[in-house]
């Protein structure tokens, strides 16, 4: 497929070797483009994608358009699928009100990546620094019936809301510690130093401590 030469001409400033900051400092450079960014997806290439998420125009993020996104996604390698669709709820939905209520309704999504973002947007709601929601209780008890049973990249975000909830809420600390113990997920995890395991008796202990909660 032929491109247009402002796409050829950024294609050829990514590489393996290019780094989140880059991609950045690009999506300043160029601001908003949605023509360019659907030129940009349409390549497939990890990279050019989350560039193209930056600069995407907010306004056609319909339903239609993010399901052809997560099933476009979809088909890339886990660990590019994890970062691309945090990275769109990050850098887009999370940023407009329109968006966050279709985020609101994904809870029971038939996309597992949908279902992704449904739950780590409600943990980043509460380590954000934002006012803390007040269904923490709920939302626990769906990840305690639910989290064994989902798909793993679903695990991770539910896993990492509890985490959030244990260190900000001290009334369902001990709950979420237990939640940690019963399915064992993420138990025995080798991190990079300086980051906090996923397991989350170790998670709530190490973010609580930080924070002197």
């Amino acid at each position: 497929m032929e491109h247009s030469s402002k796409a050829e001409n950024i294609l050829i400033q990514l590489n393996d070797k290019s780094k989140l900051g880059d991609i950045k400092k690009l999506a300043i450079a160029i601001k908003k483009d949605h023509e360019l960014a659907l030129e940009l997806w349409s390549t497939g290439k990890h990279f050019a994608r989350l560039l193209a998420v930056l600069i995407m125009d907010k306004k056609y993020l319909s339903q239609e358009f993010i399901d052809k996104l997560a099933n476009d996604i979809k088909g890339q390698k886990e660990d590019e699928r994890s970062q691309l669709i945090d990275w769109l709820m990050a850098n887009q939905l999370s940023k407009d009100k329109k968006t966050i209520a279709l985020m609101d309704s994904w809870e029971n999504s038939s996309s597992s990546l949908q279902r992704r973002i449904f739950w780590y947007y409600q943990a980043r709601l509460r380590w954000m620094g934002q006012e803390p929601p007040t269904n923490n209780e709920e939302l626990l008890s769906k990840i305690e019936t639910q989290i064994e049973k989902e798909e793993p990249e679903v695990q991770w975000a539910m896993n990492f809301l509890a985490g959030w909830i244990g260190v900000y809420d001290k009334k369902n600390r001990k709950r979420c510690v237990a939640l940690g113990e019963k399915t064992g997920l993420y138990r025995g995890q080798s991190v990079s130093k300086g980051c906090t395991p996923d397991y989350l008796p170790e998670f709530i202990t190490i973010e609580s401590n930080k924070r002197n909660l």
